[in-house]
């Protein structure tokens, strides 16, 4: 009986290393997997990063941008006020060298919303002019967001009036009845006759059923001016981002343009989006030879796709 045991306790001591090493091979192996799923993800952030610069995809909330339009009573019609008649300030015009300037629009989507307002008060705080491209909303409370960037000094531009991909990107017909309807709501609204806008998603969206240069033709028609971007802030993902990143995404990107139109979101779930533009803006200020503008008819033409 002793002898058995002992071949026994033998027997177990040659093989249990044998059957540890092959439990530690099959973990090594799937640690292994992990690790190079992990790698594969952050390849493919980095890349979803990098290709931002061309467009937000089609995860934009609901709601509107607006961009700027100054305007007085002695030197614009106020019967039919053109969005066109945007006059910078003073302080703006005097530091322009002979146009050498970096010039840096931010602009802001799917408004106007709760986010709006705090929005405005950061830019009259900085004495900083922006756009808005907005959205249709029809509630007073909305109608005097509306009316406040006018007033103000700022840029007010064309989303959409629905914001629903699906509606809007069936069809030029369609396109063109939400965008027409926006455009009278703005109207009467403000009295201002809206010339510029920004396509949900931009220029190089994906989910358009309709060729893009088509709605491009289609605005050509109209004498409507389109911008896309070329800085993206981040904030277009549902998913949470921090106001230090958003921060970060655009302060990197300045210095490679001359001009530079950074996207930003005033839905009313961006709150960091309005934690992070008071820091923005005095960095922006803070570079050499870079002022803060809003978009006119002489902004350069940022364009995802050109009909051209």
């Amino acid at each position: 009986m002793k002898k058995r045991l002992l071949i026994f306790i033998i027997v177990m001591l040659i093989l249990m290393p044998t059957a540890l090493s092959v439990f530690l091979g099959i973990r090594l192996a799937t640690v292994q997997k992990e690790l190079e799923k992990l790698q594969a993800q952050v390849k493919e952030a980095e890349t979803v990063s990098s290709t931002q610069l061309l467009g937000d995809g089609t995860a934009s909330d609901a709601g509107t941008e607006a961009f700027q339009n100054i305007y007085t009573a002695d030197s614009v019609d106020i019967s039919r006020r053109d969005s066109s008649a945007v006059k910078e300030s003073d302080s703006q015009e005097s530091i322009l060298p002979d146009g050498n300037m970096r010039k840096v629009y931010l602009t802001f989507d799917d408004g106007p919303s709760s986010n709006t307002g705090k929005i405005l008060d950061i830019l009259a705080e900085y004495d900083v002019k922006a756009t808005f491209f907005v959205v249709g909303k029809e509630d007073e409370k909305y109608k005097a967001l509306y009316n406040r960037i006018v007033e103000e000094g700022h840029t007010l531009g064309m989303h959409s009036y629905s914001h629903k991909y699906d509606e809007i990107y069936q069809s030029v017909d369609s396109y063109a009845q939400d965008l027409s309807k926006l455009q009278e709501f703005l109207y009467d609204t403000t009295g201002v006759w809206c010339r510029y806008c920004r396509f949900p998603g931009g220029s190089s969206n994906t989910v358009s059923r309709v060729d893009m240069k088509e709605l491009i033709a289609y605005l050509n028609e109209q004498d409507i001016t389109y911008f896309d971007w070329n800085i993206a802030s981040g904030d277009a993902s549902s998913s949470y981002i921090s106001a230090d990143a958003i921060l970060y995404n655009c302060t990197q990107q300045i210095p490679k343009f001359n001009e530079c139109i950074i996207l930003m979101h005033d839905a009313s779930n961006k709150n960091t989006t309005v934690q992070a533009l008071p820091a923005l803006i005095e960095k922006i200020q803070a570079m050499e030879d870079t002022i803060i503008v809003p978009i006119t008819e002489d902004t350069e033409l940022i364009q995802h796709i050109s009909n051209e």
